[in-house]
């Protein structure tokens, strides 16, 4: 297996269709009009020198090394910079030119050290080829192999090193903060021969604003910026594409190897998620695979009071199938159930759902997606018939208007936005509806049109009063609504929203927001052009989470916004294959491809491919798994990939359903916080261990390619199968791809899906079958699934947790960008240098009343439970509302939650938490005991000490 290789062309590919001849060193090329003269003598086979350039960046033009001559032109100008015309004629290499070349490159080496045998980019350094393809020999210059910065390497980022001695000012670092990123990070320091590239103002890299992307590491053309991994390990000498197993974004990356060993990730340009960018967790955040805390050996236990006892495959197998069969029988076939992974693969999740559908007799199974997403399945199939979103990624580009609802994507889905950041910089506007001052509302170059900073829990209130503004002021696209959608719905929809209790003026007098910018906002999203709404986990875990839904879907029906690139409504998902884990089946009330277990031609499809009989009743979503476990009638449960009691809500009614059971079996990389109360752990695999498929955030399915031996022994989809086996449930999968088969041989949406068409086209979007075989990157074009789009009346009913005299704060909670979930792979890696611990955003005015001041230790206590987390005081929440993350266990951000949820899919209402803050000494006495109880439960007695 050789390194995949990737071809610069040097210049980005122009946009026209319109041909342009030209002749390059006496050979007739076409190519598209706006073609740099670098690239169009790349398409045919002529490598230009080059070093400032490269196609993921516009052209520059410093470093005059790509020199040519055009015919009747004086001069040499770059080819980089320089376009094709009609009848252009061009020499790219002459005597003159050459000389030019070599002049030009003996000025480079002579300030640059000449240790490339030692040098980190040995054998992959663009300065060392170039200097070869232009013919220096001889540096005439007495300092040459010396440099003046000489000793003054910056270390202080964690994943990369920077040795200023070695950089040659090209630039591409600085155009690739700016341009791929848009962070701004980056400048270039000094003047003439004491210029070299600095982060902010002269600052080491960790202090600055850098956000660790890689963008500068993958476009220096020497060891200037260099990974740390590869300077320990050596160059890579083989590599695999394959997808990244972070956020819902679904970025691709090429795993660069030496035999067994991962060098480095870098980010694939053929990626149709990513364009060949990356975020700090995909690009650096890897090293959790091979952390010293993951374990690779089965365990049971009798009680979770017991330590655990490393035991062999087969015996844990065998233990937790007759545990489940023994619960079985003395209970009743739904006396077990189980909880599929939204990190696992599409493969894995079909499995698991397959598994306890047709091996345990019931359909008690449920996902992560349910606790974050499960408004969206619900909300957006009942406007538009399909359970996603609308758009790909790409489409972003074409937005005029951008309204950004409920979501932080430059943390929680970095990539895409920065995707979303430069089309903000070309001129589109943009709407934030959230109660926290995200980093979009004002970032470099960036600044929101309006900031609608609502009180938490009024999402459904203020998209009613946009509405209102829409209906009232005679915004409605009509023309689409009589094509597209059931008038008489339109009419009462539209009759709702114009009320006068909806109107902007009373919203305004609950919601925070004034008036007069919920009627901007509704003015520039109806009359502003294409508009895109993103939106995340802000919008579904709300106890009106799919009211909110179908509140935004009733705003793109009713202007018109569907149907076309740059507008659509667009859910980011948070975990990497939380799409797929929806689109397999993983609800209790569906089959794969969203069809309900009371479909009778859906269940009897594998019923006869199974050889099993299937329950027609929907079964248990999580909560009621919990709720059944406490009541003892639910006694054993199977979770793959999945920390329940650190991501769902309320900790200790959690804590007390798993603690009721009489067999827990964990499956994952490390003894998690749900395996405190497990009596059988699995080790499980990671992505770069396994072969499968991702479904990201624009039903984007991708290839999971494993580079590696499982360090387990297997592939989580095999240790899902010698469950099934040992209960009686025979699978017999030699490989994923015979899983996808079976996948989309049983679901429409995924009829053309097949590992061999992954691997032909790079990517496919669903719906992907006889309709639209090669997938469907927008969807509801002409035309929407379930026939006409619907418009649903969406009444405003505030939560039941108020806040009061008791509780008079509102806590919401979210993510940040070093960290994923509940972090348990991101905290065991250098990210945790950004965030070692969850803090408590306050904002200055609530702290000053409470006596608090920055870095205090302060209590949060609402009505379901009290932890305490250390103070950041910022105005970048209201007055009245407070913030945190949840990634640290320590501070267990959930045992505050409520057990209140969405009103039609139980997902959990994390974003609105009455509470009181109050100044304290350290930890809880619950933190505490919590902390004692998970090390007694995390003691193992290894095979070799058991002997």
């Amino acid at each position: 297996m050789a390194l995949v290789t990737e071809t610069d062309y040097g210049t980005p590919a122009p946009k026209s269709e319109r041909k342009v001849a030209l002749t390059i060193d006496g050979v007739g090329i076409e190519v598209a009009e706006g073609t740099s003269i670098m690239r169009a003598a790349m398409d045919m086979g002529t490598k230009i020198p080059k070093l400032c350039a490269t196609d993921t960046l516009e052209p520059f033009g410093s470093c005059r090394l790509c020199l040519v001559e055009i015919q009747g032109r004086n001069g040499t100008p770059a080819s980089c910079t320089t376009p094709v015309a009609e009848g252009m004629v061009v020499r790219t290499q002459t005597e003159r030119l050459k000389a030019l070349r070599k002049g030009v490159m003996e000025l480079y080496i002579s300030d640059h050290p000449l240790d490339c045998l030692t040098c980190a980019a040995n054998g992959d350094c663009e300065l060392q080829t170039e200097a070869g393809a232009v013919g220096l020999r001889d540096v005439r210059y007495g300092y040459a192999g010396s440099n003046h910065f000489d000793g003054k390497k910056d270390e202080s980022n964690p994943y990369f090193t920077y040795d200023p001695a070695k950089c040659i000012v090209c630039n591409r670092c600085v155009r690739a903060c700016e341009e791929v990123q848009g962070t701004f990070a980056l400048t270039i320091d000094g003047r003439g021969f004491d210029s070299r590239v600095a982060p902010g103002q002269n600052e080491p890299f960790f202090e600055s604003e850098c956000v660790s992307c890689g963008a500068c590491v993958q476009a220096c053309p020497t060891a200037t910026l260099s990974e740390k991994s590869l300077i320990a390990i050596g160059q890579p000498e083989h590599s695999a594409v394959t997808t990244c197993a972070y956020c819902g974004v679904g970025c691709t990356f090429k795993a660069e190897m030496r035999g067994e060993e991962l060098v480095r990730m870098v980010p694939h340009k053929d990626g149709k998620a990513n364009h060949g960018h990356s975020c700090v967790k995909g690009r650096f955040a890897w090293g959790y695979a091979t952390h010293k805390d993951r374990i690779l050996n089965p365990m049971i236990r009798a009680k979770v009071s017991d330590p655990w006892r490393e035991v062999s495959w087969e015996e844990a197998i065998h233990h937790a199938a007759s545990e489940f069969r023994r619960i079985q029988s003395a209970h009743g076939p739904r006396s077990i159930g189980g909880i599929t992974s939204s990190r696992c693969t599409n493969e894995e999740t079909y499995l698991v759902q397959k598994l306890i559908r047709g091996g345990f007799g019931n359909n008690n199974v449920d996902t992560c997606a349910r606790v974050c997403h499960s408004p969206t399945g619900y909300g957006l199939k009942t406007a538009f018939g399909t359970s996603a979103g609308t758009q790909d990624f790409d489409s972003v580009d074409h937005s005029d208007v951008i309204l950004v609802v409920g979501a932080n994507p430059t943390d929680g889905h970095p990539v895409f936005g920065s995707r979303m950041k430069r089309r903000l910089r070309e001129g589109a506007k943009l709407i934030v509806i959230d109660p926290r001052r995200i980093d979009l509302v004002r970032t470099p170059h960036v600044q929101a049109d309006y900031h609608l900073a609502l009180q938490p829990g009024t999402n459904v209130a203020i998209l009613s009063a946009i509405a209102h503004v829409i209906v009232t002021e005679g915004l409605v696209n009509e023309a689409f609504v009589r094509e597209r959608c059931d008038w008489s719905e339109f009419e009462d929809w539209a009759a709702f929203v114009a009320e006068a209790r909806n109107s902007p003026e009373e919203v305004a007098k609950f919601s925070g927001v004034p008036a007069d910018l919920i009627r901007s906002a509704a003015r520039l999203y109806a009359t502003g052009g294409d508009a895109a709404i993103y939106y995340g986990l802000g919008v579904t875990e709300h106890s009106q989470g799919s009211t909110t839904v179908l509140a935004i879907a009733n705003l793109a029906l009713a202007t018109g916004n569907l149907g076309r690139p740059g507008v659509g409504v667009n859910p980011l998902r948070g975990q990497n294959n939380v799409q797929g884990a929806c689109d397999m089946g993983s609800f209790p009330h569906e089959f794969a491809g969203y069809r309900h277990v009371s479909d009778d031609s859906a269940r009897h499809i594998y019923e006869s491919l199974w050889g099993v009989d299937l329950d027609n009743e929907p079964g248990l979503r999580i909560p009621n798994m919990l709720d059944a476990a406490v009541e003892g009638t639910f006694r054993g449960i199977y979770i793959q990939g999945e920390d329940i009691l650190q991501s769902d809500p309320d900790t200790h009614h959690v804590a007390a359903g798993l603690a009721a059971m009489e067999c827990v079996v964990v499956q994952d990389l490390f003894l998690n916080e749900t395996a405190n109360y497990a009596h059988v752990f699995l080790p499980g695999s990671t992505f770069l261990e396994k072969d499968g498929t991702f479904t990201n955030a624009e039903r984007r399915i991708q290839r999971v390619r494993k580079v590696m031996s499982p360090k387990n022994g297997y592939g989580d989809w095999e240790i899902t199968m010698l469950l099934a086996n040992a209960m009686g449930f025979p699978m017999t999968y030699r490989h994923p791809s015979e899983i996808m088969d079976e996948i989309a041989a049983t679901t429409p949406s995924f009829a053309g899906v097949s590992f061999a068409k992954l691997d032909e086209a790079g990517s496919v979007q669903w719906p992907c079958n006889e309709a639209a075989p090669e997938g469907t990157p927008v969807m509801h074009i002409g035309g929407f699934a379930s026939g006409k789009g619907k418009f649903v009346v969406t009444e405003y009913i505030p939560t039941d947790e108020r806040t009061g005299p008791r509780f008079p704060l509102l806590l919401t909670t979210g993510r940040i960008l070093s960290h994923y979930n509940v972090g348990a792979q991101t905290r065991r890696t250098e990210n945790v240098a950004w965030h070692p611990e969850d803090l408590l955003e306050i904002h200055p005015h609530d702290a000053e009343l409470r006596g608090v001041k920055e870095g205090d230790w302060v209590k949060v206590l609402s009505r379901a439970g009290e932890t305490t987390l250390r103070a950041l005081i910022t105005d970048r929440v209201a007055p009245g509302v407070v913030y945190t993350t949840f990634h640290h266990p320590t501070t267990q951000a959930n045992v505050v939650t409520t057990d209140f949820s969405d009103w039609a899919t139980n997902c959990p209402e994390f974003k609105v938490t009455a509470v009181q803050i109050s100044p304290s000494n350290g930890p809880s006495d619950w933190q505490e005991s919590y902390r004692e109880q998970a090390e007694q439960s995390r003691r193992i007695i290894s095979v070799e000490a058991a002997e």
